[in-house]
């Protein structure tokens, strides 16, 4: 719902005195009497537009989530908790999909400076349903979150968001909104941080080792021999220790910078931060059409161009990533049909090449029933075998007994809900857990017939490789 449109004379880009945050604060304060703030219940969010387009998003102290993407040149942002709901177990998607309807019945969204932009949320999983047990969760099993400030950009425009359940008081929101303005708006314009010298990071111990690695590939291997499933996920986890504070902003400007063609995710309730720099989309549901990504079958890139196209072409024709390849389109597809009217056979597989890796992808779209949503849509295609294994169920409960470690939010997902409950999430891929001056990196491999432990050991290594080059820069 928008309101009646501001005077002219208070949008952005006109020539005026008055700076970007004293604009801001002058619309707001205008823009706040809009709001119905007598409701008693809702929620109510303002819309007002931003000079101009944002390529990254300041990190400041308190709960946050980005998502950016430097080749699209999207970015959402969000800070502070204007509303959060938490679930867990079997049954989280169906309990966060009702608060989410509740939410959006009653939402207003009010958009004086006419952007066409509007409030938005975050929905996030861990990669099972199951409660954590680990004393290092600082995320909970599942979340839809609605931040109270937040900062969308697309294709040069660029708005913040403003968002509060109520009812409330003209007076109680300016309380809060205007030092929210004081701490963020100036960081907009300050140049992106060049990176810092490169630095020395200490290894710390792989779990598992590779000696454990190869038996636990060897008894998956067994495993698919006796068809008790096709296709199975492992993992590991590599801590490194920095001799600096990891500086969170300029480990985003890295991620951006070496992998443009990724997703940047950065994630933080309290303690520590979730980073991920993702390649693969769990789907993007725009009203009634949806795209998913299948992305299996990896190989490492050469600085030699005629090595590199050879080790493309022998990832093209390799029998055992092609196989990998159809395990995961396969099942995205079928995935899909429960929820589609049709869907189209999978385009590819293409080859996306990354800096330091290129994989086999397969573009998957697909024309939506009505009523379906990114709820819906995530509990069909989370997990998929490319972070999981196939068939679903048999790969999750070898993997429950058998993984020294609990996944957390890694081969999680995470992305933005829209008001009418459409949004796209992405697999969370390349991750790392950050607090100071520790991370732990997260890689995978998928395991199926023909695979061999060292290969698959090295495939984990060119992954993990992404967040360790990026983190030496921050």
């Amino acid at each position: 719902m928008a309101g009646p449109p501001l005077s002219r004379t208070h949008r952005p880009l006109m020539l005026q005195p008055l700076k970007v945050l004293e604009q801001l604060k002058a619309r707001l304060r205008e823009a706040v009497a809009l709001l119905p703030l007598d409701r008693n219940a809702g929620y109510a969010s303002i819309i007002l537009e931003l000079p101009h387009g944002l390529t990254h998003a300041p990190d400041i102290a308190g709960p946050r989530f980005l998502f950016a993407h430097s080749h699209r040149g999207d970015l959402r942002a969000g800070y502070g908790i204007a509303g959060e709901w938490r679930a867990e177990g079997p049954k989280r998607l169906d309990i966060l999909r009702a608060k989410a309807r509740a939410v959006a019945a009653d939402w207003q969204h009010f958009d004086p400076d006419e952007t066409g932009f509007t409030g938005f949320g975050m929905l996030g999983l861990a990669a099972s349903p199951n409660p954590s047990q680990s004393k290092e969760s600082d995320l909970p099993n599942a979340i839809f979150w609605l931040p109270e400030l937040a900062l969308t950009s697309h294709a040069g425009q660029a708005a913040l968001v403003l968002t509060t359940p109520l009812p409330s008081t003209l007076d109680a929101l300016l309380t809060r909104w205007e030092p929210l303005l004081d701490r963020v708006v100036p960081l907009l314009d300050v140049p992106a941080q060049d990176p810092l010298t490169q630095a020395h990071l200490d290894p710390g111990d792989s779990t598992p080792d590779q000696d454990d690695w190869r038996e636990l590939v060897l008894t998956a291997l067994d495993e698919i021999d006796q068809e008790r499933f096709e296709k199975v996920v492992l993992w590991r986890r590599l801590r490194l220790q920095g001799h600096r504070r990891f500086d969170l902003t300029r480990l985003n400007a890295a991620l951006a910078y070496l992998f443009p063609s990724c997703q940047v995710v950065n994630i933080r309730l309290h303690g520590a931060s979730f980073v991920a720099a993702t390649p693969e989309r769990l789907f993007t549901q725009c009203r009634d059409r949806v795209e998913a990504d299948a992305l299996a079958g990896t190989a490492c890139r050469a600085e030699d161009a005629d090595l590199d196209a050879e080790i493309t072409r022998d990832l093209q024709h390799c029998e055992k990533n092609l196989r990998e390849q159809r395990v995961v389109a396969d099942a995205v597809s079928e995935a899909l049909t429960h929820c589609c009217s049709h869907v189209e056979p999978p385009d590819g597989p293409r080859i996306m090449q990354l800096n330091n890796a290129q994989h086999l992808w397969s573009l998957i779209r697909g024309h939506l029933k009505p009523g379906v949503d990114v709820f819906r849509l995530t509990d069909l295609l989370h997990p998929t075998p490319a972070t999981n294994g196939q068939p679903r169920q048999q790969a999750h409960d070898w993997l429950r007994e058998h993984e020294p470690l609990e996944r957390g939010w890694y081969t999680g997902t995470a992305g933005i809900v829209e008001p009418d409950l459409t949004g796209e999430l992405w697999v969370l891929l390349r991750c790392a857990r950050i607090d100071d001056r520790v991370a732990d990196l997260f890689a995978g491999a998928g395991i199926v017939a023909g695979s061999d432990p060292m290969a698959e050991w090295q495939e984990t290594g060119h992954k993990l490789a992404a967040m360790s080059t990026a983190l030496q820069f921050a």
